[in-house]
């Protein structure tokens, strides 16, 4: 499911060009955005079969369709940016998605509950569920390590005189989720969890995508070498994690481990 491309042997000349060419030729990636989709890829590949369509909760203007060759459904309240291909956008609120019950064989929600008021978080998880056939994939930061390196960005932008990001105020405006959220849930679901994402990792990918040679650095590897790029951030899985990913399988359907 990860998306490689092949490059065009006609180079344009001259780097302002080059630069351009490439960027039009392809879509523009973020480390930050592959070592939290990389893993629940890998799930979905496991646990659902291709061709089915999946949604992307909170997943912006591009979500999925980074790293994801299928169609899929990414709903937000705002897409600031053109949604990229092959995303489906709906505006709506991840409290009140526009959906069936059990429209969808998987959902995906990552990096979203974060910054909700913990008031709304059980609403969000239970609407997700809702729309679920078999599975829902849940990403968030957790714990007290993810909340310090949250707090270390935005002293070390502060630092630089640089402004600190909107994300990351809204991550340290609230506690962070963590996995009580999910143990009482309806008895019809299955639920594991895993780590990702060290956070000394996470700090150093965050510095790195500060400069636009790190971004562009990171966007050619994953470009030119995703499956190299994904067994290395597996070597970066490792505590304290930054991440927790929670997987909610209906027990009818649930089979095999989430571990990956």
């Amino acid at each position: 499911m990860v998306r490689a491309h092949s490059l065009s042997l006609e180079w344009p000349e001259g780097p302002r060009n080059l630069a351009k060419w490439l960027f039009r030729r392809f879509p523009f990636l973020l480390l930050n955005w592959a070592v939290r989709y990389f893993p629940i890829l890998r799930l979905l590949k496991r646990r659902i079969p291709a061709g089915g369509l999946l949604l992307d909760v909170g997943s912006g203007s591009f979500g999925l369709a980074s790293f994801y060759r299928d169609r899929f459904a990414g709903c937000d309240l705002e897409f600031p940016h053109p949604p990229r291909q092959p995303m489906l956008p709906v505006r709506c609120s991840a409290t009140n998605l526009p959906f069936g019950d059990a429209s969808f064989p998987a959902v995906v929600i990552s990096d979203v509950l974060e910054h909700s008021p913990p008031e709304h978080r059980l609403g969000i998880v239970q609407e997700t569920l809702r729309v679920a056939r078999n599975l829902a994939v849940f990403g968030f930061p957790s714990g007290s390590p993810a909340y310090e390196s949250d707090r270390n960005f935005q002293e070390y932008l502060k630092a630089r005189g640089i402004r600190c990001h909107d994300w990351l105020e809204e991550h340290l405006r609230y506690p962070f989720p963590d996995f009580t959220l999910f143990e009482a849930l309806d008895s019809e679901w299955s639920v594991e969890s895993f780590g990702n994402e060290n956070v000394v990792f996470h700090e150093w990918v965050n510095r790195n995508e500060l400069s636009r040679m790190g971004k562009g650095l990171f966007w050619v590897l994953l470009t030119i070498a995703p499956h190299a790029v994904a067994r290395m951030l597996r070597l970066c899985d490792r505590p304290p994690y930054y991440r927790l990913i929670v997987v909610a399988t209906r027990k009818s359907r649930a089979g095999g481990a989430a571990a990956h």
